[in-house]
Protein backbone atom coordinates (compact mmCIF):
# COMPACT_ATOMS: atom_id res chain seq x y z
CA UNK A 1 0.00 0.00 0.00
CA UNK A 2 2.80 2.28 0.63
CA UNK A 3 4.34 1.90 -2.81
CA UNK A 4 0.64 2.71 -3.94
CA UNK A 5 0.56 5.59 -2.32
CA UNK A 6 3.70 7.34 -3.46
CA UNK A 7 2.81 6.54 -6.73
CA UNK A 8 -0.43 7.73 -6.23
CA UNK A 9 1.00 11.11 -4.88
CA UNK A 10 3.70 11.66 -7.05
CA UNK A 11 0.85 11.23 -9.75
CA UNK A 12 -1.25 13.88 -8.33
CA UNK A 13 1.69 16.35 -7.90
CA UNK A 14 2.90 15.31 -11.37
CA UNK A 15 -0.62 16.01 -13.13
CA UNK A 16 -0.94 19.65 -11.24
CA UNK A 17 3.01 20.56 -12.58
CA UNK A 18 1.79 19.57 -16.19
CA UNK A 19 -1.79 21.15 -15.85
CA UNK A 20 -0.32 24.44 -14.44
CA UNK A 21 2.91 24.60 -16.78
CA UNK A 22 0.43 23.94 -20.09
CA UNK A 23 -2.26 26.24 -19.27
CA UNK A 24 -0.93 29.41 -17.92
CA UNK A 25 1.07 30.53 -21.20
CA UNK A 26 3.09 29.55 -24.18
CA UNK A 27 5.74 31.14 -21.98
CA UNK A 28 5.34 28.31 -19.09
CA UNK A 29 5.16 25.32 -21.70
CA UNK A 30 8.44 27.04 -23.00
CA UNK A 31 10.29 26.27 -19.39
CA UNK A 32 8.17 23.10 -18.59
CA UNK A 33 9.08 21.53 -21.80
CA UNK A 34 12.28 22.66 -21.66
CA UNK A 35 12.88 20.59 -18.07
CA UNK A 36 11.06 17.72 -19.27
CA UNK A 37 13.21 17.49 -22.25
CA UNK A 38 16.48 18.30 -20.75
CA UNK A 39 15.65 15.39 -18.16
CA UNK A 40 14.69 13.05 -20.52
CA UNK A 41 18.14 13.46 -22.64
CA UNK A 42 20.37 13.44 -19.57
CA UNK A 43 18.55 10.56 -18.05
CA UNK A 44 19.05 8.90 -21.72
CA UNK A 45 22.71 9.53 -22.17
CA UNK A 46 23.28 8.37 -18.89
CA UNK A 47 22.07 5.12 -19.90
CA UNK A 48 23.98 4.68 -22.95
CA UNK A 49 26.80 6.67 -22.18
CA UNK A 50 27.34 5.25 -18.67
CA UNK A 51 30.77 5.65 -17.13
CA UNK A 52 31.32 2.58 -16.12
CA UNK A 53 31.79 1.92 -20.30
CA UNK A 54 34.42 3.88 -19.87
CA UNK A 55 32.81 7.08 -21.70
CA UNK A 56 32.62 10.43 -19.46
CA UNK A 57 30.37 13.09 -18.44
CA UNK A 58 31.64 15.39 -21.43
CA UNK A 59 29.62 13.90 -24.17
CA UNK A 60 26.65 13.40 -21.82
CA UNK A 61 26.48 17.61 -21.78
CA UNK A 62 27.45 17.61 -25.29
CA UNK A 63 23.83 15.66 -26.27
CA UNK A 64 21.96 16.89 -23.64
CA UNK A 65 22.34 20.48 -24.67
CA UNK A 66 22.34 19.28 -28.70
CA UNK A 67 19.62 17.64 -27.95
CA UNK A 68 17.21 21.12 -26.67
CA UNK A 69 17.77 22.99 -29.80
CA UNK A 70 15.51 21.52 -32.24
CA UNK A 71 12.81 22.37 -29.33
CA UNK A 72 14.38 25.79 -28.33
CA UNK A 73 14.68 27.00 -31.56
CA UNK A 74 10.77 26.04 -32.76
CA UNK A 75 9.29 26.97 -29.61
CA UNK A 76 11.17 30.86 -29.26
CA UNK A 77 10.29 31.47 -32.97
CA UNK A 78 6.58 30.09 -32.29
CA UNK A 79 6.26 32.48 -29.06
CA UNK A 80 8.26 35.07 -30.70
CA UNK A 81 11.43 35.14 -29.51
CA UNK A 82 12.75 35.01 -33.24
CA UNK A 83 11.90 37.11 -35.79
CA UNK A 84 8.85 35.34 -37.87
CA UNK A 85 10.24 36.21 -41.01
CA UNK A 86 13.34 33.34 -39.84
CA UNK A 87 12.50 30.16 -41.29
CA UNK A 88 13.07 27.89 -37.54
CA UNK A 89 14.17 25.03 -39.60
CA UNK A 90 17.16 26.79 -41.04
CA UNK A 91 17.65 28.63 -38.02
CA UNK A 92 17.82 25.38 -36.14
CA UNK A 93 20.23 23.49 -38.99
CA UNK A 94 22.22 26.56 -38.95
CA UNK A 95 22.96 26.04 -35.13
CA UNK A 96 22.61 22.28 -34.57
CA UNK A 97 24.74 20.99 -38.03
CA UNK A 98 28.01 22.95 -36.90
CA UNK A 99 27.68 22.11 -33.28
CA UNK A 100 27.38 18.20 -34.33
CA UNK A 101 30.30 18.65 -35.93
CA UNK A 102 32.19 20.06 -33.12
CA UNK A 103 31.39 17.11 -31.11
CA UNK A 104 33.63 15.27 -34.14
CA UNK A 105 36.69 17.70 -32.98
CA UNK A 106 35.74 16.98 -29.36
CA UNK A 107 36.20 13.17 -29.88
CA UNK A 108 40.06 13.82 -31.08
CA UNK A 109 40.87 15.52 -27.79
CA UNK A 110 39.18 11.89 -25.94
CA UNK A 111 41.89 9.82 -27.50
CA UNK A 112 38.68 7.18 -27.41
CA UNK A 113 38.81 3.79 -28.91
CA UNK A 114 35.20 3.99 -30.97
CA UNK A 115 35.00 7.85 -30.98
CA UNK A 116 32.12 7.18 -33.58
CA UNK A 117 30.59 4.80 -31.66
CA UNK A 118 30.09 7.64 -29.27
CA UNK A 119 28.98 10.50 -31.91
CA UNK A 120 26.38 7.73 -32.55
CA UNK A 121 24.92 7.43 -29.22
CA UNK A 122 24.77 11.68 -28.95
CA UNK A 123 23.22 11.49 -32.41
CA UNK A 124 20.49 8.96 -31.43
CA UNK A 125 19.84 11.07 -28.27
CA UNK A 126 19.11 14.21 -30.69
CA UNK A 127 17.02 12.41 -32.93
CA UNK A 128 14.93 9.74 -30.40
CA UNK A 129 14.33 12.53 -27.31
CA UNK A 130 15.39 16.07 -29.10
CA UNK A 131 13.32 16.14 -31.96
CA UNK A 132 10.05 14.86 -30.88
CA UNK A 133 10.31 17.32 -28.59
CA UNK A 134 10.52 19.71 -31.22
CA UNK A 135 7.87 18.43 -33.62
CA UNK A 136 5.45 18.62 -30.87
CA UNK A 137 5.15 22.29 -31.40
CA UNK A 138 3.74 21.73 -34.35
CA UNK A 139 0.90 20.36 -31.88
CA UNK A 140 1.35 23.06 -29.58
CA UNK A 141 1.06 25.86 -31.94
CA UNK A 142 -1.62 24.01 -34.10
CA UNK A 143 -3.39 26.41 -36.84
CA UNK A 144 -0.56 29.05 -35.98
CA UNK A 145 -2.04 29.43 -32.17
CA UNK A 146 -1.08 28.14 -28.74
CA UNK A 147 -3.36 24.56 -28.09
CA UNK A 148 -1.87 23.43 -24.57
CA UNK A 149 -5.87 21.47 -24.45
CA UNK A 150 -4.69 19.05 -27.64
CA UNK A 151 -1.04 18.88 -25.99
CA UNK A 152 -2.85 17.87 -22.85
CA UNK A 153 -5.38 15.44 -24.37
CA UNK A 154 -2.80 13.60 -26.07
CA UNK A 155 -0.78 13.25 -22.54
CA UNK A 156 -3.94 12.28 -21.01
CA UNK A 157 -4.64 9.70 -23.71
CA UNK A 158 -1.32 8.09 -23.28
CA UNK A 159 -1.57 8.14 -19.59
CA UNK A 160 -4.56 6.08 -19.85
CA UNK A 161 -3.40 3.88 -22.04
CA UNK A 162 -0.28 3.44 -19.76
CA UNK A 163 -2.20 3.53 -16.54
CA UNK A 164 -5.19 1.25 -17.59
CA UNK A 165 -2.52 -1.22 -19.18
CA UNK A 166 -1.03 -1.75 -16.01
CA UNK A 167 -4.02 -2.01 -13.88
CA UNK A 168 -5.93 -4.11 -15.92
CA UNK A 169 -2.58 -6.42 -16.32
CA UNK A 170 -1.73 -6.74 -13.17
CA UNK A 171 -5.07 -8.01 -12.31
CA UNK A 172 -6.01 -10.68 -14.77
CA UNK A 173 -2.86 -10.54 -17.12
CA UNK A 174 -2.13 -14.01 -18.32
CA UNK A 175 -0.92 -13.97 -21.88
CA UNK A 176 2.90 -12.66 -21.90
CA UNK A 177 3.16 -9.60 -25.10
CA UNK A 178 6.98 -9.53 -25.62
CA UNK A 179 8.42 -11.59 -22.91
CA UNK A 180 11.71 -11.08 -24.21
CA UNK A 181 11.81 -7.19 -23.85
CA UNK A 182 9.12 -6.64 -21.15
CA UNK A 183 8.14 -9.80 -19.00
CA UNK A 184 5.25 -8.33 -17.22
CA UNK A 185 3.77 -7.02 -20.34
CA UNK A 186 0.33 -8.83 -21.50
CA UNK A 187 -2.15 -9.38 -24.11
CA UNK A 188 -4.73 -8.79 -21.54
CA UNK A 189 -3.39 -5.39 -19.89
CA UNK A 190 -2.95 -3.61 -23.60
CA UNK A 191 -6.11 -4.39 -24.92
CA UNK A 192 -7.73 -3.53 -21.41
CA UNK A 193 -5.83 -0.26 -21.91
CA UNK A 194 -7.28 0.20 -25.58
CA UNK A 195 -10.38 0.03 -24.55
CA UNK A 196 -10.21 2.82 -21.80
CA UNK A 197 -7.96 5.18 -24.01
CA UNK A 198 -10.62 5.00 -26.38
CA UNK A 199 -13.25 5.28 -24.39
CA UNK A 200 -10.87 8.30 -23.11
CA UNK A 201 -11.15 9.54 -26.45
CA UNK A 202 -14.66 9.85 -26.59
CA UNK A 203 -14.83 12.00 -23.39
CA UNK A 204 -12.37 14.07 -24.59
CA UNK A 205 -14.33 14.95 -28.01
CA UNK A 206 -17.66 15.09 -25.39
CA UNK A 207 -16.11 17.11 -22.79
CA UNK A 208 -12.84 19.14 -24.07
CA UNK A 209 -12.49 21.84 -26.56
CA UNK A 210 -9.93 19.95 -29.27
CA UNK A 211 -11.10 22.03 -32.14
CA UNK A 212 -11.13 18.32 -34.20
CA UNK A 213 -14.13 16.14 -34.57
CA UNK A 214 -14.87 12.55 -32.94
CA UNK A 215 -13.72 10.43 -35.97
CA UNK A 216 -9.93 12.28 -35.70
CA UNK A 217 -9.65 12.09 -32.20
CA UNK A 218 -10.82 8.69 -31.99
CA UNK A 219 -8.14 7.44 -34.82
CA UNK A 220 -5.76 10.17 -32.19
CA UNK A 221 -6.51 7.54 -29.82
CA UNK A 222 -5.32 4.61 -31.73
CA UNK A 223 -2.31 6.48 -32.93
CA UNK A 224 -1.63 6.69 -29.20
CA UNK A 225 -2.25 3.18 -28.13
CA UNK A 226 -0.10 1.65 -31.07
CA UNK A 227 2.81 3.96 -31.00
CA UNK A 228 2.42 4.32 -27.27
CA UNK A 229 2.38 1.07 -25.97
CA UNK A 230 5.74 0.37 -28.88
CA UNK A 231 6.95 3.35 -27.47
CA UNK A 232 6.96 1.85 -23.50
CA UNK A 233 8.62 -1.40 -24.91
CA UNK A 234 11.61 0.67 -27.23
CA UNK A 235 12.41 1.95 -23.59
CA UNK A 236 11.95 -1.65 -22.27
CA UNK A 237 14.07 -2.49 -24.81
CA UNK A 238 17.05 -0.17 -23.82
CA UNK A 239 16.68 -0.51 -19.87
CA UNK A 240 17.15 -4.23 -20.30
CA UNK A 241 20.23 -3.40 -22.53
CA UNK A 242 22.15 -1.76 -19.90
CA UNK A 243 20.47 -3.48 -17.38
CA UNK A 244 18.86 -1.17 -15.26
CA UNK A 245 15.18 -0.89 -13.92
CA UNK A 246 14.41 2.26 -14.30
CA UNK A 247 15.82 5.65 -16.04
CA UNK A 248 16.09 7.81 -12.74
CA UNK A 249 14.62 8.25 -9.45
CA UNK A 250 13.27 11.79 -10.05
CA UNK A 251 9.48 10.58 -9.86
CA UNK A 252 9.45 8.69 -6.62
CA UNK A 253 7.50 5.53 -7.85
CA UNK A 254 7.04 6.17 -11.26
CA UNK A 255 11.14 6.06 -12.17
CA UNK A 256 12.61 8.70 -14.38
CA UNK A 257 11.38 11.52 -16.52
CA UNK A 258 11.61 9.11 -19.52
CA UNK A 259 9.78 6.33 -17.73
CA UNK A 260 6.89 8.83 -17.60
CA UNK A 261 7.46 10.37 -21.51
CA UNK A 262 8.76 6.90 -23.48
CA UNK A 263 5.19 6.54 -25.15
CA UNK A 264 4.48 10.44 -25.50
CA UNK A 265 7.92 11.06 -27.45
CA UNK A 266 7.68 7.57 -29.18
CA UNK A 267 3.81 8.35 -30.48
CA UNK A 268 4.71 12.60 -31.48
CA UNK A 269 6.36 11.92 -34.74
CA UNK A 270 2.93 9.82 -35.91
CA UNK A 271 0.69 12.06 -34.16
CA UNK A 272 2.20 15.38 -35.65
CA UNK A 273 2.45 13.15 -39.19
CA UNK A 274 -1.37 12.88 -38.73
CA UNK A 275 -2.08 16.31 -37.80
CA UNK A 276 -0.49 17.43 -40.70
CA UNK A 277 -1.22 14.90 -43.41
CA UNK A 278 -4.95 14.17 -42.44
CA UNK A 279 -6.65 17.01 -40.35
CA UNK A 280 -4.70 20.51 -42.06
Amino acid sequence: MGGLLQRVLTAIVFVIVMVGGLFISEYSYFALFTLIAAGCLWEFYGLILAEHNGIGKGRRWIGTLLGLIPFWVTTSWYIGFLPTDLNPLIVGEALLLPLIFLAFIYEMSTHSEKPFANLAYIITGIVYVGIPFALLNLIAFYDNQYQPALVFGLLLLCWTNDTAAYFVGSKIGKTPLLPRISPKKTWEGSLGGAAITLLMAWALYQFADLDISLGYTMILGVIVIIFGSLGDLVESMLKRSVKVKDTGTLLPGHGGLLDRFDAFIFLIPFAVSYFLLVIA
